[in-house]
């Protein structure tokens, strides 16, 4: 099932997308894709509501998609989890997990406009493969028990502002927490529906010039060993999300560093999770 939030920023309404393209408005069932809905049967719930058929459709003329989960209390993400990534960046291959966070705040719609921020002259960007945990997990023990705590998946966008990140600060946070620079969604695609979730294409591009078309199957750490590994030193709560690493491809990485201008846009996608499109401005 395709779960996802419509409206205009703040009032976003939890929505159903069908296998033929129709939105189906979920505000009878729920009053958010959030934690709690995904705590507590949400899924379940929305899934009995639309077999009975009573969901009213939406008009999506003109329609806002917001990010598919409400706030997440925390995005956690994992870097230099692709070889070829870590490879284009000079880094060794990490015999760890490594391990940042970025503000929550920072997580906009799909196709909002994301900001380069004051000063910025490194601003890149990095497809991800999200994790969106669905309850609450503490000491897993392994990649069994790891897949049973995972929701779902969505298209995460982890914009990365190099100097910030690299340069400033030992560690990567001030590079990675500005403002709008998390696009999500657009759906939140339920764990049964994407099925291997080492078996995914990622693709991005910059103005149409094709940038990154990675595997997931590349990963370092797969996605069970990450929610399992990270289960030891957090507790991880139903809507948190994490960003699993990025492909090669990335401005840091290639010939001219070209890095994003005010007016660029980029388009990325994750096979059967959907796409994005955001149009770069200045903060």
């Amino acid at each position: 099932m395709k779960l996802l939030r419509v409206g205009a920023r703040g009032e976003e309404r939890p929505a159903v997308r069908t296998d033929d393209g129709k939105l189906l408005d979920l505000s009878s069932v729920a009053s958010d894709i959030d934690g709690v809905f995904l705590a507590s049967g949400g899924v379940d719930r929305a899934r009995a509501a639309v077999e009975s058929g009573a969901l009213p459709e939406l008009e999506t003329d003109g329609l806002r998609v917001g990010a598919p989960v409400a706030r997440p209390g925390k995005v956690i993400c994992v870097g230099l989890n692709y070889r070829d990534h870590a490879a284009e960046t000079g880094a060794a291959i990490p015999p760890r997990p490594v391990v940042f966070m970025k503000d929550p705040s920072t997580v906009v719609g799909p196709y909002d406009e994301v900001l380069i921020p004051r000063g910025s002259v490194k601003t890149d960007w990095e497809v991800e493969l999200g994790v969106v945990i669905g309850r609450r997990a503490r000491y897993l023990e392994g990649p069994e028990e790891a897949a049973e705590v995972i929701a779902g998946y969505v298209v995460s966008h982890d914009v990365s502002e190099r100097e910030f990140q690299l340069e400033y600060s030992s560690q990567w946070d001030l590079g990675k927490s500005c403002e709008t620079f998390n696009p999500m969604g657009p759906w939140l695609v339920t764990a049964d529906e994407v099925g291997d979730p080492q078996d995914l294409g990622l693709h991005l591009s910059v103005n149409g010039v094709k940038r990154q078309d990675g595997r997931t199957s590349d990963m370092i750490f797969p996605v069970d060993h990450i929610v399992a590994y990270l289960s030891r030193y957090m507790v991880l709560e139903p809507g948190d999300v994490i960003n699993t690493g990025t492909p090669a491809g990335v401005a840091l990485g290639l010939p001219g560093t070209p890095y994003l201008r005010p007016g660029d846009t980029v388009e990325l996608s994750i096979d059967g999770l959907g796409g994005q499109r955001q149009t770069f401005g200045q903060a």
